[in-house]
């Protein structure tokens, strides 16, 4: 295996993609790699993220820029995306990645692979370079990535259940998904959710894959959340609502004095945006009525399927100017649902397109079980040509 580099791994440095920590070697593994290797699993190195993982394009100041291996000139996606391309490019069998708005999902659309967001409260952060706590405590979550879905139904039980340290995690009991029975579900599946509208050969993909479950007998209409719409508002609010003071924290925690330009301008941005105190509790009162709206939804539904992303793979440094496309992630962080992405086709760039299938809370057998099928009928991860 390979692990992000935002893990802390007792006998390698473990940088967090922030200066502060360059040469930072843990006296102590993070919980899920601890776990992996009482499993057998070998570390052979660490993978590259973005400062602090607060970005959707990997880069950082230590170890500089990750390509996607389908094309050099492109973005491998973030914050996991030093991950997504080793794996994709066959240099590793499966890492470990971390998600708060996308980071491991985003990559792995981008470069064609697999991976799971569990449901907030599954897999313990101990040791995580963002610690546990705060107001957007339950978008982090740590879940694997591979080349095939089987292994993340492998992977995940062995890096889930509570550690006696990170305070939000449950022993939740996790369903096999060879138990899962796909003809009984119920699918809802949408192509826009009204902040930026995918491009045609995404939706395209999406469409396929629904049109797949349907015609293998499965309930499938389409349909999506009313509400969903506010997701980028009430992520970015949330976001940058504390004036970068988050931010500034932990730079200091970790003794950076010379942030990524990008975090710089994450923090500037905070700065212009921050809110009174009764401006964020009114924004984290529209985030509760949100969750609400979202799981009232799910109650006829078992799964959705939905674009990862607005877009495919873009240029490198071209992310930024296209932010509400990860609105597609993003509301999944707020809801704490499990999310799981896998291939079902390609760009005529050679460009990787994967959707995204999500379930009810607690139900990854669910997501996984419907990503396996999407990954048999449309073959999944391609090797690079690169």
């Amino acid at each position: 295996m390979t692990i992000k580099d935002n893990l802390d791994t007792r006998d390698f440095v473990t940088t967090g993609g922030t200066k502060g920590r360059k040469d930072f070697v843990p006296e102590r593994d993070a919980t899920v790699v601890a776990r992996l290797r009482a499993e057998g699993a070998v570390l052979m190195g660490k993978t590259n993220t973005p400062e602090l993982t607060l970005a959707f394009e990997t880069d950082n100041l230590i170890y500089g820029r990750t390509n996607n291996p389908y094309d050099l000139s492109r973005t491998s996606g973030g914050s996991s995306g030093g991950a997504a391309a080793i794996i994709a490019a066959g240099g590793s069998p499966f890492d470990i990645g971390s998600d708060t708005g996308g980071s491991i999902r985003l990559p792995s659309h981008f470069c064609g692979i697999t991976g799971i967001r569990p449901t907030s409260g599954r897999v313990p952060r101990t040791g995580h370079i963002l610690p546990p706590g705060g107001v957007m405590d339950a978008w982090t979550q740590i879940g694997p990535m591979a080349r095939y879905v089987e292994d993340l139904a492998l992977i995940l039980p062995a890096i889930s259940g509570i550690d006696w340290h990170d305070p939000a995690i449950v022993p939740m009991v996790m369903g096999d998904p060879n138990d899962v029975d796909l003809k009984g579900l119920r699918v809802a599946y949408h192509t826009d959710n009204g902040i930026m509208s995918p491009t045609s050969e995404i939706k395209s993909a999406v469409e396929s894959a629904a049109k797949a479950l349907n015609d293998a007998g499965v309930h499938v209409v389409e349909a999506h959340p009313s509400g969903i719409d506010q997701t980028f508002e009430l992520f970015m609010g949330l976001m940058v609502g504390d004036g970068g003071a988050g931010i500034q924290m932990l730079l200091q925690l970790y003794g950076t004095d010379e942030p990524h330009p990008w975090l710089q301008g994450m923090i500037a941005q905070a700065e212009e945006s921050r809110m009174t105190t009764a401006e964020y509790c009114g924004l984290l009162f529209k985030l509760d009525l949100f969750r609400s709206q979202m799981l009232s939804f799910m109650e006829s539904w078992d799964v959705i399927i939905c674009p990862v992303n607005a877009l495919t793979a873009m240029p490198h440094g071209t992310l930024s100017e296209q932010l509400p496309s990860v609105s597609y992630t993003c509301t999944y962080n707020l809801t704490g649902w499990p999310a799981a992405v896998v291939r079902v086709g390609g760009t005529a760039e050679g460009l990787p397109i994967g959707v995204q299938v999500v379930a009810r809370p607690w139900r990854e057998d669910v997501a996984l079980k419907v990503a396996r099928f999407l990954e048999n009928q449309f073959g999944g991860w391609v090797k690079p040509e690169i």
